[in-house]
C-alpha cells in the first residue's frame, strides 16, 4: 500500500479546507490577511480535461497550412463556474508518446473522445486541486501536433510560445487538428509557468529568451542552454550524431513522411567540423538572456553527463548579469529529476515557488537562501546567494615535478614543458585513478595536502599551451579532489539513484492517473578521489570557435578550455589537481590522428573559482607550495562514462 504524505493527508481535510477558503471571501478580518498556500480545495476527478490545436503560424512541413500543436489540458472545473480564472503550468515536450516521461516512463493516454486520461508526472495531481491549471504541450511533429521537429529551433519554440499567446488571448486555436470550430482560453489569466526536465527544461529556456509577455516563471531541470554545447565542446565533438537522427528519434510518423527536408536541414547546418554554423546561433538562449522577463528556478545535476554542467553555469551567469531572478538547487546526481533525489523536500519547494510567482503569495521563498546544494548524498547546504559573493577566481600554475607527467599546483609561476600522448582508449577515470603514477597518456598536477577546506563555487577556465606532433588534436582539462569519500554514483546506468518498490502519492488519483510513484535512494560509492569539473575542445579551434582548422605540427597553439560549473569542497587533508590530457574516452571523440602533446607549463594556468579566492587557496596550502608528490598508488573511483545514445531525456 502507498505510504501516507503531506498531500494525502490533507485529502481527509479537503471539505475542511472549503469551508476556510469560504470563510476567506466573507469575514472582513480574514480577508485582509494574505493566503500564504495554496491548498487542494478542488477536485480532480471531476476536472476538465480537453485539448485544443494552437496555430503556430508557421508551416514547417510545407503542407499548405500552418501546424498547428496539441494542448492537452487538465483544469479544476469549480473556478470557471465561480466566475474566477486560473494560472497554468506547462510542460512542452517531445516525449509523450515516443518516450515517456519521468523515472517510470509515463506516456499520455487518451479516452475514446481523445481527452487525456493519463498525464505523465505529478504536476497535474498535485497543482489542479490546488486552483491551477495544467497543460502538457506536444512539440511540432511530435504525438499529436503537426509540423516538424527542428531540435530546439524556431518551430519548436514557437510551437510551446503560440500556447502562452493563446492563454493570453493573442493566438488562435482549434477543437481539432484541421477543423475550423475556435476555442479561447477565457478560464485562465494567462500566468504561467513552464517546467521540464532535458529537451522540455530547454524548451523553457528557449520560450523565456523570447521575452513573450504572460510567462511569469520556468523551471528547468537539467536544460540545455545552448544546442551547439550539447554536440560540441569548443570544436570537439562530443557524440557521433547529430540533430538530425534526434529528430528521427522522437518524431511523429507523420512527422517521418513529411519532414525530410526539415532532417536535411538540421543535418547539413551542424557539420561534425565543430564549426559554429547559423543552426547554432538559431538555437543559442544564452546570447538572448537579456530578453527574459520571467524568473529562474534552476536544476542541475553537477555530474550530469548528458546535459552537461556547462549548460547550467552559463545559463545562469548569463541571467545574473541581466538581472533575472534566480534560484538554483545542484545535486551530485547525474541527469536525474529532483523528484527522484529529493522528493518530499522538492514537492514542497515547486509548491512555494508557484504559489509566489503564479498566485503573488508572500509566503518568503524569494527571501530565503538563493541555492540549495548537495554536498554529501542526501545532505544539503544552502549559500545565501550563488556563488558566494567572495567568490574569486583564483589563478594556479602547474609544475613539473620529481616525476615525469606528476607534477605540482600552486600560486607560482613556473617554467618547463610536460608531454603525453593521446590515447583515445582511455578516460577521465583512467587519468584520475593514475594521478601519482608517471603513465604517457596525462600530465597531472597535485596541491600539497590542504590545511584548510577549500570550496569551489562556480565556473572555471584552463589555458594550455601545446605543441602538437599532427595535425589535429582534442584537449581535456580536469579538476579532481584527490582523497576519500561516499559520493553518489552517478556513473552507475541511473546515476545516482535506486529506484525502490513501495510508492508515496502526491496529490489526487484517478482510475486512469495515479498520483502513486516509486520511491527512490541514494546509490552510492566508495571512492579515493572525486572528478569535480571537466573541459574539452579541439586545438584547431584555437582562435574562432566558428572556423577550426588544421594545426600545424611543431608549433605551439594556446587555447582556454571552458570548465563546467560546479559547488564542491575539497576537503582538508585531500588534494586538488588538474589533469591535461586528449581524448576523453565516451565524453568526446577522438581527432583524426593520434598527437603527441607537450604543454608549455609557463603559459598554462587554470582559473579556478574559490570562495576567497588566491587568498584561500594560500591558507590552504600554507602559502601555495605545491609540497611534494604523493607516492605512487592506483585510486578508486566511479566507474568510466559509458558510452550512452545521445538523448537529452529521463
Amino acid at each position: 500500500m502507498p505510504k501516507r504524505t503531506r498531500s494525502t493527508i490533507r485529502r481527509t481535510l479537503v471539505s475542511a479546507a472549503v469551508a476556510a477558503l469560504t470563510a476567506v471571501f466573507v469575514t472582513p478580518a480574514a480577508a485582509q490577511a494574505a493566503p500564504r498556500e495554496s491548498r487542494p480545495v478542488y477536485s480532480y476527478a471531476d476536472a476538465v480535461r480537453e485539448s485544443v490545436w494552437v496555430d503556430t503560424g508557421l508551416d514547417e512541413d510545407g503542407d499548405g497550412r500552418t501546424d498547428r500543436v496539441a494542448a492537452d489540458i487538465v483544469r479544476p472545473a469549480e473556478p470557471a463556474r465561480q466566475g474566477r480564472k486560473v494560472p497554468v503550468i506547462m510542460d512542452a515536450s517531445p516525449y509523450y508518446s515516443c518516450c515517456g516521461r519521468g523515472n517510470e516512463s509515463q506516456r499520455k493516454t487518451y479516452d475514446a473522445q481523445g481527452r487525456v486520461v493519463q498525464m505523465p508526472l505529478f504536476y497535474d495531481n498535485y497543482f489542479v486541486p490546488r486552483g491551477y491549471a495544467f497543460i502538457g504541450v506536444d512539440l511540432t511533429g511530435t504525438n499529436r501536433s503537426a509540423g516538424c521537429v527542428d531540435v530546439g529551433g524556431r518551430s519548436e519554440i514557437q510551437s510551446a510560445k503560440a500556447v502562452i499567446d493563446w492563454l493570453n488571448g493573442r493566438a488562435r486555436a482549434y477543437t481539432s487538428r484541421t477543423g475550423d470550430t475556435p476555442v479561447t482560453a477565457g478560464w485562465t489569466n494567462g500566468r504561467t509557468g513552464m517546467i521540464g526536465k532535458s529537451w522540455d527544461g530547454t524548451i523553457a529556456n528557449g520560450v523565456a529568451a523570447t521575452g513573450v509577455k504572460g510567462l511569469r516563471t520556468i523551471v528547468p531541470i537539467g536544460a540545455i542552454s545552448s544546442w551547439y554545447d550539447y554536440y560540441f565542446a569548443q570544436g570537439a565533438p562530443l557524440y557521433d550524431g547529430g540533430p538530425d537522427e534526434l529528430a528521427g528519434y522522437v518524431e511523429s510518423a507523420d512527422a517521418r513522411a513529411h519532414c525530410a527536408a526539415v532532417r536535411q536541414k538540421l543535418a547539413d547546418g551542424s557539420p561534425r567540423s565543430g564549426d559554429w554554423t547559423p543552426l547554432w546561433t538559431e538555437r543559442d538562449y544564452v546570447e538572448d538572456a537579456a530578453q527574459v522577463r520571467a524568473s529562474v528556478f534552476l536544476v542541475h545535476g553537477m555530474q550530469d553527463l548528458n546535459v552537461r554542467a556547462k549548460h547550467f553555469g552559463q545559463w545562469w551567469d548569463a541571467l545574473g548579469r541581466n538581472g533575472v531572478r534566480r534560484k538554483i538547487w545542484l545535486s551530485q546526481t547525474g541527469h536525474v529529476d529532483p523528484f527522484d533525489f529529493r522528493r518530499g523536500a522538492w514537492v514542497d519547494t515547486l509548491h512555494r515557488w508557484f504559489d509566489h510567482e503564479l498566485l503573488g503569495y508572500d509566503n518568503g521563498i524569494d527571501r530565503e537562501p538563493m541555492a540549495d546544494i548537495e554536498r554529501h548524498p542526501d545532505q544539503w547546504v544552502t549559500s545565501t546567494v550563488w556563488p558566494p559573493r567572495s567568490t574569486r577566481a583564483a589563478v594556479l600554475h602547474p609544475a613539473a615535478g620529481s616525476r615525469a607527467g606528476v607534477g605540482t599546483l600552486g600560486l607560482r609561476p613556473a617554467a618547463g614543458t610536460e608531454t603525453f600522448t593521446d590515447d583515445p582508449s582511455l578516460s577521465e577515470t583512467d587519468w584520475a585513478a593514475h594521478l601519482t603514477t608517471s603513465t604517457p597518456e596525462k600530465a597531472g598536477f597535485l596541491t600539497a595536502p590542504l590545511r584548510r577546506d577549500l570550496r569551489l563555487a562556480g565556473s572555471g577556465q584552463v589555458t594550455v599551451t601545446v605543441t602538437p606532433t599532427t595535425g589535429s588534436a582534442h584537449l581535456s582539462a580536469v579538476l579532481v579532489d584527490v582523497g576519500p569519500d561516499t559520493i553518489r554514483d552517478y556513473a552507475d546506468r541511473a546515476e545516482g539513484i535506486t529506484t525502490l518498490a513501495d510508492r508515496t502519492c502526491w496529490g489526487e488519483s484517478t482510475a486512469g492517473d495515479s498520483a502513486c510513484f516509486k520511491e527512490t535512494a541514494a546509490k552510492t560509492a566508495a571512492v579515493d578521489y572525486t572528478v569535480v569539473s571537466r573541459g574539452w575542445a579541439d586545438l584547431g579551434h584555437y582562435a574562432w570557435p566558428a572556423a577550426g582548422g588544421p594545426l600545424t605540427p611543431g608549433r605551439a597553439y594556446t587555447i582556454t578550455l571552458d570548465l563546467a560549473a560546479t559547488d564542491h569542497v575539497v576537503p582538508a587533508g585531500h588534494r586538488l589537481a588538474l589533469i591535461v590530457a586528449g581524448t576523453d574516452k565516451d565524453l568526446i571523440d577522438p581527432p583524426s590522428t593520434r598527437p603527441t602533446l607537450t604543454v608549455d607549463l609557463s603559459r598554462t594556468t587554470a582559473k579556478v573559482p574559490l570562495v576567497g579566492g588566491a587568498a584561500a587557496f594560500a591558507r590552504a596550502t600554507s602559502g601555495g607550495g605545491g609540497g611534494g608528490a604523493p607516492a605512487p598508488a592506483v585510486l578508486d573511483g566511479v566507474r568510466a562514462p559509458g558510452a550512452t545514445r545521445h538523448v537529452p531525456t529521463g
